[in-house]
């Protein structure tokens, strides 16, 4: 319903100058659902004051408020169109598609406390990320995210206390990034890998009996250098690793990997890991992306961790002690994927141009 007024906005924006994508402007735009959201919460607010008989401080000054700048009225009440500066095709976005998912579940004020108060809590560097964060939980109807905007990986693992763990963690952390050595202290496993130490932050941070499910780059199954093989078995032995979600290229945007998906939970190690391989039939990309109908048999499957040709079971038996790989290797047939170590490409190239020299020396002989 509100896909044109949003495109309109966006066509706005990006002829501005110094605009070359979207991203310029999307914080801009964000807080401008803000500034909406925060309206509405303050009208609401002032006439539960008025009919109690209180005063209503706002936060916000009447020049900056919404009613002032975007949507004011004239003497009739109806919207002053010469005034406006954005519209009321936002306004009513805001007023009309709020998604509230949990809230039929909270039968009780305690429950609608706990709603708003204790259930969601995020952490995010970018700024960027941070707005849309806070927007996205307001515009689902969560008043005050608990949000924080610092770095989670400046946060030290061993200082992490049972206050400050959850029962439920999903994440698509970063791939590729690399931390200072200053930050790399705060971690059992010393990597400069970001992906590799939220991966410890969350194992610490999960309550006895908690649940994650962490999107990570598939070469994390298989890779021989230190850091990996260690965080592999601590994954083991600190958790029931029990489910891996083989993705197809493309599910993530701009991964630039193959990832899969760990399922795991805390507070027991892992005896059997079922693991699927996801082929939803077509390239996977922006304009086509993953949907509902793509995982309805991984999860019917899963329910039970049935064996099927895209899916299988390892016992933690059998895993090798040395190198705990994880790898995706299909026993029904389908795809295996192979990493070999870094000293056998080496030697491979060593052999091979040896026997290039050894080729050309015999053609030099025949010149």
């Amino acid at each position: 319903m509100f896909e044109q007024a949003f495109k309109n906005i966006d066509d706005v924006l990006w002829k501005e100058a110094g605009c070359t994508t979207e991203l310029d402007y999307t914080e801009q735009t964000s807080w401008l659902l803000f500034l909406k959201y925060l309206d509405g919460l303050e009208v609401e607010k002032s006439q539960e004051a008025e009919l109690e008989g209180k005063t209503y401080t706002h936060i916000i000054a009447l020049p900056y408020r919404w009613e002032s700048w975007a949507a004011p009225k004239e003497a009739s009440g109806k919207l002053d169109y010469k005034k406006v500066v954005v519209g009321d095709d936002l306004t009513r976005f805001v007023n009309e598609t709020l998604f509230p998912y949990l809230r039929p579940l909270a039968s009780k004020a305690a429950d609608l406390k706990t709603l708003q108060e204790k259930t969601f809590y995020g952490q995010e560097k970018k700024s960027l990320a941070y707005v849309i964060a806070i927007m996205n939980l307001i515009l689902h109807g969560i008043e005050a995210p608990n949000i924080v905007h610092s770095n989670t990986l400046a946060e030290n693992v061993s200082d992490i206390q049972e206050k400050d763990r959850h029962n439920i963690i999903l994440a698509n952390p970063p791939f590729g990034g690399k931390e200072r050595k200053e930050v790399q202290q705060n971690f059992t496993i010393k990597t400069g890998e970001t992906a590799f130490l939220f991966l410890q932050h969350f194992i610490k941070k999960l309550r006895a009996g908690g649940r994650a499910a962490v999107v990570i780059k598939n070469t994390f199954l298989s890779n021989t250098d230190n850091a990996s093989v260690s965080l592999r078995k601590m994954l083991l032995e600190a958790t029931n690793l029990h489910t891996v979600l083989d993705c197809p290229g493309g599910t993530f945007l701009g991964a630039g990997v193959k990832t899969v998906v760990l399922f795991f939970e805390k507070g027991a190690p892992t005896r059997k890991t079922w693991y699927y391989q996801l082929e939803p039939g077509r390239n996977m990309g922006k304009t086509n992306p993953l949907n509902d109908a793509d995982l309805a048999e991984f999860i019917a499957l899963q329910k039970t961790f049935a064996d099927s040709p895209k899916s299988w079971s390892v016992d933690a038996a059998s895993i090798d002690a040395a190198t705990f790989d994880l790898s995706v290797k299909n026993p029904d047939g389908g795809e295996v994927v192979t990493h070999r170590s870094p000293q056998d490409i080496m030697d491979e190239i060593a052999l091979l141009d040896a026997e290039s020299a050894g080729v050309l020396a015999d053609i030099r002989a025949l010149v």
